[in-house]
C-alpha cells in the first residue's frame, strides 16, 4: 500500500485541520466586532468614490489584525460586486513583496498590468504604475486600497520609498499593519506629513476571550468528544500570558491534537496541551535565532556566554565580549543598542535600565529570556 494512502487511511481526531490555520478567516471574528466597524468606518467613502484615508493597524502577533482587515475587504468587496463599484483591494504581506519594486510590480499585476518581477529599473515600474491611474487605464473611478501587512519589514529593508510613492498617487488609499508601534521611525516627515493616517491599536485577547475562539475552532476541527474538559482553558490561559496571542492558542490546540494522534489516544488531555507548549516554544526560538543577521547572531552568542558564567551582563561588558566573538566585523557600540533593541522586541532578551546610585550614573543590565541550550542548538544549526 502506498505510504501515502496508508497515513491517510490511519485513524485521526481531527475533522479539519484547516479550521485551526490562523490564515483561516471565519464567518464571525469573536470580539473584534469593534475594530472591524472602524475599519468600515473609514473605507465606506469608498463606495461614493471617495478615496479613504490611511490606516495604520497596531497591534501584538495575534491580535487579529490581518483577519480583521481582510474580514473587512472581503465585506467590501461584495459590496462593491453587488453595486458595480470600481473597487479593488490588493493584500500584501511584506515579508513576501519586501521592495518597493516587488510591490509595485504585483499592485500593476493585480491590475491587469503585466510587469515582470526584475529586469525593469524602478522608475519604469513606478512610471507604470502611475499611468494606470493618471491616464485612466483602469477607469477614472477606479479606488485601490492597498494593505501592506509587516509594513516594518520593507521599512526597514528597502525605507519609505513605497510609501512616497502610494501617497502620490490619486485614488490610492493605503492600510499598513504592524506589530510594533514604533515603526514609523523609519519614515521620512515629508513621507509622514502626506500619509496622514489614522491608526488603530488591537490590544491583546484575555483567556476568556481566547476560549470563546477555540470554542468555535474545535467545534468545526475535531471529531465530537475527543477534547477532555479543562484542555481549551489551559490553551487559553498559557496564551493569555503570550500576550493574548490568538496564533498561540489554536497552535496549542492543534499541535496537542496531532500529539494525541501520535499517542493513538481517542481524546486530547492537558498533558498533551503542556507537551505541545514543549514543542512549540522550542520550534519557535530556534527558527528566530536561524533567520537572525549574523551580527545580531552574534550579540546573542555574546549574551549567552556571559549567561553561562553568571555575570551581570551590562552593555558595556557586551560589547567586550562581542567585539572578540565578531573580530573586525564588528559594528558600533551605539548600532549594539538597535541590535539590544530588536532582540528584546523578539522576545529573546530583557533589558532593563537602573541607577547605579548617586554619582554612578544608570546602565542597562540584559538578560536572556529563553534557555541558553536552545541558543547554542540555534545557532549551531545556522552554521
Amino acid at each position: 500500500m502506498n505510504i501515502f494512502e496508508q497515513l491517510k487511511e490511519q485513524k485521526t481526531i481531527f475533522k479539519d485541520k484547516s479550521y485551526l490555520d490562523h490564515r483561516f478567516i471565519p464567518e464571525t471574528l469573536p470580539h473584534r466586532d469593534e475594530k472591524i466597524k472602524l475599519i468600515a468606518k473609514h473605507w465606506v467613502e469608498a463606495l461614493s468614490n471617495i478615496t479613504p484615508q490611511d490606516i495604520t493597524i497596531y497591534g501584538k502577533t495575534g491580535t487579529g489584525k490581518t483577519a480583521v482587515a481582510k474580514y473587512a475587504a472581503k465585506q467590501l468587496e461584495e459590496v462593491a460586486a453587488q453595486n458595480n463599484l470600481n473597487i479593488k483591494i490588493v493584500y500584501l504581506r511584506c515579508t513576501d513583496y519586501n521592495t518597493e519594486y516587488q510591490i509595485l510590480a504585483k499592485l500593476c499585476q493585480e491590475l491587469g498590468k503585466p510587469v515582470p518581477y526584475r529586469g525593469w529599473t524602478k522608475a519604469e515600474v513606478v512610471n507604470t504604475f502611475r499611468n494606470l491611474f493618471t491616464n485612466n487605464i483602469l477607469g477614472e473611478d477606479l479606488i485601490l486600497i492597498v494593505i501592506l501587512d509587516e509594513i516594518d519589514v520593507i521599512l526597514k529593508n528597502d525605507g519609505d520609498n513605497i510609501l512616497y510613492t502610494l501617497t502620490r498617487t490619486d485614488n490610492v488609499s493605503i492600510t499598513s499593519i504592524s506589530n510594533y508601534v514604533d515603526f514609523k521611525r523609519y519614515i521620512k516627515p515629508k513621507v509622514k506629513s502626506s500619509l496622514r493616517d489614522r491608526e488603530i491599536v488591537f490590544p491583546p485577547y484575555n483567556a476568556q476571550q481566547l476560549n470563546d475562539i477555540l470554542q468555535e475552532r474545535s467545534k468545526l476541527s475535531f471529531n465530537d468528544g475527543v477534547i477532555d474538559e479543562g484542555v481549551l482553558s489551559l490553551c487559553s490561559a498559557l496564551a493569555a500570558k503570550e500576550e493574548g496571542d490568538a496564533r498561540y492558542a489554536l497552535d496549542l490546540l492543534k499541535t496537542s491534537g496531532e500529539i494525541a494522534d501520535e499517542k493513538d489516544s481517542d481524546v486530547i488531555t492537558e498533558n498533551f496541551v503542556k507537551e505541545a507548549k514543549d514543542l512549540i516554544e522550542h520550534n519557535k526560538i530556534i527558527d528566530i535565532v536561524m533567520t537572525l543577521p549574523i551580527q545580531q547572531q552574534k550579540v546573542l552568542e555574546a549574551i549567552t556566554l556571559l549567561t553561562y558564567k553568571k555575570e551581570e551582563i551590562t552593555s558595556g561588558l557586551l560589547y567586550e565580549v562581542y567585539q572578540d566573538l565578531a573580530k573586525n566585523d564588528k559594528v558600533s557600540y551605539r548600532r549594539l543598542f538597535d541590535f539590544i533593541n530588536e532582540l528584546e522586541m523578539l522576545g529573546l532578551i530583557s533589558a532593563n535600565t537602573i541607577s547605579r546610585g548617586r554619582g554612578k550614573g544608570r546602565t542597562n543590565i540584559i538578560t536572556l529570556q529563553c534557555d541558553t541550550d536552545l541558543i547554542d542548538q540555534a545557532l549551531i544549526y545556522k552554521d
